[in-house]
């Protein structure tokens, strides 16, 4: 049985679907990752995502929820139960979920345009984007970043962890999902338990490889999301390069 990110954000309550983060990992450095953002309904952390422009957020398609009411996006936080003067409450003004998504787990990527610019200072960055088409090799590590799941089924965290993984031939991905993996547009990796890596919820959130979001999280193991023989998968960024580049350009 396949139980992916999607399927745990739309059957769960708001208060599970605030359990977002990573299990085993370390508590990252304050503020060392600038880019990273917690997308909240109602308050409630939901999914991560990054900013890549002063306007505009990087996360999953299947994270968006206007049943849910507004969103908005919290940028500069390290603990999000705090109001750190360092923070930014932003609105979002309008959803651009890929064209190609259609509830399922393909073409799983959106952009969030906010309703003013983000104040770039030493607490709020942008990444910049990988290139085009671009790969990342096998057995590069990464790092995975959230606020949330300490371990599976356990409490949150309200600080941002982070944990290592490692990129994964598709080969191999292809043979553990088979139809749900798309090696055009998904890339997945390798972790172990002991080390850890992102859990149910936390959607959305970025694959770092050479210091670009090479991935954005879509989908795992949902009885288990530390399970090694499974493989957590991530939508490739490189793919959706043109779409992210022509969708911000439509809206200058």
């Amino acid at each position: 049985m396949i139980c992916c990110i999607l399927y745990v954000f739309l059957q769960i309550s708001l208060t599970g679907a605030a359990e977002s983060g990573i299990v085993g990992g370390r508590e990252a450095k304050p503020h060392s990752r600038p880019y990273m953002v917690s997308v909240q309904y109602r308050g409630v952390h939901s999914c991560g995502g990054i900013l890549i422009q002063r306007d505009f957020v990087l996360t999953a398609a299947h994270c968006k929820n206007e049943t849910w009411g507004s969103c908005t996006v919290v940028l500069g936080a390290h603990d999000i139960t705090k109001k750190e003067r360092t923070q930014q409450r932003i609105e979002v003004d309008e959803y651009f979920a890929h064209p190609g998504f259609t509830g399922n787990l393909n073409n799983d990527i959106m952009l969030l345009k906010l309703k003013k610019n983000a104040t770039l200072n030493k607490y709020v960055r942008t990444i910049g984007l990988p290139k085009k088409n671009g790969e990342t090799p096998a057995n590069i590590k990464c790092a995975v970043a959230g606020w949330g799941l300490t371990r599976a089924n356990g409490s949150r965290s309200s600080v941002l962890k982070e944990a290592t993984e490692k990129m994964q031939f598709s080969t191999e991905c292809k043979h553990i999902w088979q139809k749900h993996f798309n090696s055009g547009h998904m890339i997945c990796t390798k972790f172990t338990r002991r080390d850890g890596g992102v859990c149910q919820g936390d959607s959305g959130g970025p694959l770092i490889c050479n210091t670009k979001p090479q991935g954005i999280t879509a989908f795992i193991w949902g009885e288990d999301c530390n399970n090694p023989q499974y493989p957590h998968v991530y939508t490739k960024v490189s793919s959706f390069i043109p779409w992210i580049k022509q969708t911000m350009e439509e809206q200058e």
